[in-house]
């Protein structure tokens, strides 16, 4: 099944049904439409089947109507992170060579900045207001006033790139991850499956659309014919007012954002979610607590998975086991083996003992391999195996807890320390909102347990560095030598779009310290 024919057929089941919510609602009818004439503009732009196309806008209905367009026109949809810096979006331009590149208000001028070191630079679209269209761009507004309806005449393959996300690049170069529409369309009924997303329920569409858990809850809900509900830039008042109006039912979310929303104290007010599923980062027990006695969801899901195979493994009970991977996915094949980086797929570790996540190719959610980069290839894919670089356990119900990052593990003093069970500790001090653990450069201990906290808004520094210090002495339960031999107080955790942390950074030493437990002064 390719994802033009998924979007015609649920479209002929439930034409009057509504599709988007907001401001701004279509119903399915008004939706294919409209996708219709923007397809069209786009193969008459110059973006014919086969090629690929640049979306680099804010969010929201737009980018999912250009994303939409793309999969019926044969255009291999490639929507960038916004938050790329210039030489970033410069080296994805000139690796994944495409025929346009669409833009509005807010990123035309990082484009401007990112071509001038692109020796093949492609064509500009303004996605907004003709009228305001900058010189040297072409308008897509302008030409869809051109195009006839009806459909662009062209029927993908599923085997055919459907989309090409690049990896976040929290370490190295950004790397592209085409994949297909049948992984796709696989992807979007594994997530309607594992999550308990139901018929024509709606959902909150603010997670970026450059990032797999955007594609996935925009694409779940066209294959439900639910509604789905744009936010462009998340903030978690106008969020709750989104949900609480349009009735949204399931929730596909970074934790970051639950944590934001339940900071509201207004969470409760959002009655009629009864599914929460979230991915891309780690939950902490507190938080996962918080949510299950606010909301009480029917459905409360941890979603392990990735942008290269979209589900390793499901943990489908947040409150009995908060933080728990679960199970493989109902499509996905996983195993622990050794962690050494040339580990081959049958060294499987022992019962209990912590091993490298590794999932089957063979899974029909997985893509096929990396755009121009057979070096990632050779590192991550062995023997038909995608080693993940994520460490965990089993328990002995034989449930799936993830440890960390092979890359984020901490050695201090020969002892290798894995820096989420710290946090988990840490997480349940009442006087910090936030904490992540690193090793930070130490002369005598190779590397220190470093935890990076922000404290309480309005609370003076010092007073919560005192108060870490002795929760993390009275009442932390870490042995000795998991306990911090460092604690800095910061404004914030460097994070990245969709919410995963940038360890890096704080490793690097980027940071500003607002209190440090060495007595270092602020910076």
């Amino acid at each position: 099944m390719d994802l033009a024919t998924a979007f015609r057929w649920t479209t002929e089941r439930y034409p009057h049904r509504r599709a988007v919510g907001g401001p701004v609602p279509m119903t399915y009818a008004q939706w294919d439409a409209r996708t219709d004439r923007v397809a069209r503009a786009l193969v008459a732009l110059g973006a014919t089947p086969g090629t690929r196309a640049i979306f680099l806008l804010q969010g929201g209905e737009p980018l999912a109507t250009l994303h939409l367009a793309a999969q019926k026109a044969g255009i291999a949809s490639l929507p960038l992170s916004t938050r790329f810096g210039a030489d970033e979006l410069a080296y994805c331009i000139s690796d994944c060579s495409p025929v346009l590149i669409v833009v509005d208000e807010t990123t035309h001028d990082l484009v401007a900045l990112a071509l001038e070191s692109v020796e093949q630079p492609p064509a500009v679209v303004w996605a907004g207001a003709a009228a305001d269209a900058p010189r040297g761009t072409m308008s897509l507004s302008a030409e869809i006033e051109r195009t006839s309806p009806g459909p662009v005449g062209f029927v993908p393959s599923e085997a055919d790139i459907s989309v090409m996300l690049y990896t976040s690049g929290t370490t190295g170069r950004p790397k592209g991850v085409p994949r297909t529409h049948f992984a796709e369309f696989q992807s979007a009924l594994a997530h309607l499956l594992q999550t308990g997303h139901a018929p024509g329920e709606a959902t909150l569409g603010v997670m970026p659309l450059f990032h797999t858990m955007g594609l996935r809850s925009l694409l779940a809900t066209v294959l439900a014919a639910g509604t789905w509900v744009p936010q462009a830039k998340f903030d978690a008042e106008a969020s709750l007012e989104l949900i609480v109006r349009e009735r949204i039912g399931a929730l596909y979310l970074v934790p970051t954002i639950f944590w934001a929303l339940l900071q509201t104290g207004r969470l409760a007010e959002a009655t009629s979610v009864r599914k929460l599923a979230y991915a891309g980062a780690s939950m902490t027990p507190t938080l996962a607590e918080g949510l299950g006695e606010t909301l009480n969801p029917e459905r409360f899901v941890n979603h392990f998975g990735s942008t290269e195979i979209y589900t390793f493994s499901i943990g489908p009970d947040g409150v009995a086991k908060p933080g728990c991977a679960g199970r493989a996915g109902v499509f996905s094949r996983l195993r622990l083996v050794d962690p050494d980086p040339g580990a081959h797929p049958d060294d499987v570790v022992a019962d209990g003992e912590q091993g490298q996540v590794a999932v089957s190719m063979a899974s029909p959610e997985a893509f096929a391999g990396y755009w121009n980069r057979p070096d990632a290839d050779a590192k991550s894919i062995r023997d038909g195996w995608y080693f993940t670089g994520d460490l965990a356990t089993t328990d002995e119900d034989g449930d799936l807890w993830v440890a960390g990052r092979v890359d984020d593990m901490i050695n201090s003093g020969g002892e290798n320390i894995y820096p989420e069970e710290i946090e988990n500790a840490l997480a349940r001090c009442p006087d910090l909102d936030e904490v992540i653990v690193v090793g930070t450069p130490h002369d005598k201990w190779g590397h220190a347990v470093t935890a990076f906290v922000v404290g309480p808004r309005g609370v003076d520094p010092a007073h919560t560095l005192a108060a870490v210090e002795a929760y993390v002495r009275d009442a932390s339960g870490l042995p000795s030598m998991k306990r911090p031999k460092r604690i800095v107080v910061v404004d914030r955790i460097p994070r990245s779009a969709v919410g995963k942390t940038l360890r890096r950074h704080l490793v690097a030493g980027d940071f500003s310290a607002l209190a440090d437990s060495t007595g270092t002064a602020p910076r």
